[in-house]
């Protein structure tokens, strides 16, 4: 079984961005790692692919830096790497599910696709979507439970208020992954050791016949979000308190 697992390289949560002018930021000094919720991708087709058989790829569209992630990936288990180059520092969903798609085509599609639900940077949560339509396959997201049967798969996922869904699809499929999938497993040294010499197929985005100036959706400005002020005690009667927070809601925070 041939499982791909969409990878994205991202700046770590706990990073501190500083903005450089208007749509950019400074990240030389910034930790980036593997996008969290792709770990639980990541996870889910090592374990398919040890009891199944078969070979899990990674795919991988970003900067050159975005190797050691590759790296980290390989080391939980991927057996080889996709790697699509770009000097683009913004990639919209469009053009990033169309390098993804041209790149598995080009090595041959999988059985199975896995992703994270979205990427914990730019949160546009719409590449899996882009991606499962251009490859005419089934999707489901924010996947916390998965079982194989044969050909198909049957996916369970949280709709909100306690409530769960259960969802059949034929495969392939892809698969939008999330916390409560299973524990990612942290590589051991020599697994770490070994993922050095595996092998990550390189190519850029512009062999793919893919633009990276070509995006419909552009990066206008980023500001840092406002601290927010410290918390106000309400005193005096119910009554009282009510009058007053719907005064503070409409006049000083304008939200109602």
């Amino acid at each position: 079984m041939k499982i791909c697992v969409c990878v994205k390289h991202v700046p770590d949560t706990a990073a501190t961005i500083k903005i450089a002018g208007d749509n950019g930021f400074e990240d030389s000094d910034i930790k980036f790692v593997c996008n969290p919720y792709d770990e639980y991708g990541i996870e889910e087709a090592v374990s398919i692919v040890e009891t199944r058989g078969g070979e899990v790829v990674i795919v991988t569209v970003g900067k050159a830096e975005a190797v050691s992630t590759i790296r980290g990936a390989m080391a939980i288990g991927g057996h080889r790497a996709i790697f699509v180059k770009t000097d683009s520092k913004f990639l919209d969903s469009g053009l990033t599910a169309k390098a993804l798609k041209a790149a598995m085509e080009q090595d041959g599609l999988p059985d199975m696709i896995f992703t994270g639900k979205g990427s914990v940077d730019t949160e546009s949560y719409q590449t899996q979507y882009r991606l499962a339509k251009s490859l005419g396959m089934p999707i489901v997201n924010e996947v916390s439970s998965l079982t194989i049967e044969g050909d198909k798969a049957i996916a369970e996922r949280e709709i909100g208020r306690g409530e769960k869904e259960v969802l059949e699809i034929s495969l392939p499929g892809i698969i939008g992954a999330t916390k409560g999938l299973n524990e990612p497993r942290y590589p051991k040294f020599p697994d770490i050791m070994k993922a050095r010499k595996k092998e990550i197929r390189e190519t850029d985005l512009s062999d793919l016949g893919i633009d990276a100036s070509q995006g419909r959706v552009t990066i206008e400005k980023l500001e840092i979000l406002p601290e927010r002020s410290d918390a106000k005690l309400i005193e005096g009667s119910v009554d009282d308190q009510v009058t007053e927070l719907i005064r503070i809601l409409k006049e000083d925070e304008k939200v109602i």
